[in-house]
């Protein structure tokens, strides 16, 4: 393909990589339709019907599957998305995957035997998941407890993954690449919590306690089944090690090292986001 694509779907469009992608599209003085259950043309992963509307008059689209697509009939729905979005004439599909997942590696496969071009950005364990999920307020609370030992795992930042989704929606070349990215080093949820408690200038402390503790600790706080199975598989299966190596997924796409885990801390710490409440 040779031309720009003038209007790209992101679906995710609220989440952490998604609201980035959006933002940075705009800039780049592209049309943008937002992919959520509450946007002027809703879509809805469980709701198919949905999908036409949202790829009409579509030239690329980002997508960034719910909850992920480490869950059971992912790589289904996400077969079945992109079907519907070449018949309607989109070119570039753009696929937010995961590292050491089986069922993202199926998903990836699925779009790579479409009739478009299909760019896989597979990435590592989100720096922003400390300062924009889940993680946050255990983190300002001073205790993070998570089923983690001394695994090692390239942090990537966020911004990096969403500037790799932009190249390979707006330019040449990116069509048929993987790019797996990782930040710059290894880091364990230890060493990453004592790097951004430097950097808050306060104490945060790691603690890490058995699968069992933590999914029955999840279950009394009212968290669903279905989710807890999630995080156990993600912290007992895909935190296993198998991932504890960086790659050069960032460089390839933007020609720059990614950024390190210690810079995202320091800009994160600035905020006030993890202040002691």
């Amino acid at each position: 393909m040779s031309e720009t694509p003038e209007h790209v779907l992101v679906l995710g469009a609220t989440g952490k990589t998604g609201a980035r992608v959006a933002r940075r599209l705009r800039e780049r003085g592209l049309r943008v339709r937002a992919g959520s259950r509450a946007a002027e043309v809703p879509f809805d992963w469980d709701d198919a019907p949905t999908w036409a509307p949202a790829v009409a008059g579509i030239t690329a689209v980002y997508i960034a599957f719910q909850p992920d697509l480490a869950v059971p009939g992912a790589p289904e729905a996400v077969r079945a998305f992109g079907e519907v979005a070449v018949a309607a004439g989109v070119r570039r599909l753009v696929l937010l995957s995961g590292r050491g997942e089986e069922e993202a590696r199926a998903a990836e496969q699925a779009l790579f035997e479409l009739d478009a071009d299909v760019t896989v950005v597979r990435s590592s364990f989100f720096a922003q998941n400390f300062s924009e999920g889940n993680f946050l307020e255990p983190v300002r609370a001073g205790q993070l407890v998570l089923p983690v030992g001394a695994v090692p795992e390239p942090f990537i930042d966020v911004d990096d993954v969403a500037e790799v989704a932009v190249v390979a929606l707006t330019e040449d070349g990116h069509a048929g690449q993987v790019y797996e990215v990782t930040g710059p080093r290894l880091l364990t949820f230890a060493e990453a919590v004592a790097e951004m408690a430097a950097a808050a200038g306060r104490s945060i402390d790691y603690v890490q306690v058995s699968p069992e503790d933590y999914a029955a600790a999840l279950t009394d706080e009212g968290v669903p089944a279905e989710f807890v199975d999630f995080l156990i598989y993600l912290f007992t299966t895909v935190l296993d090690g198998r991932n504890a190596q960086v790659s050069d997924g960032v460089e390839r796409a933007l020609g720059r090292p990614a950024r390190d885990f210690a810079e995202y801390a320091k800009t994160a710490a600035a905020t006030g986001i993890w202040d002691a409440p």
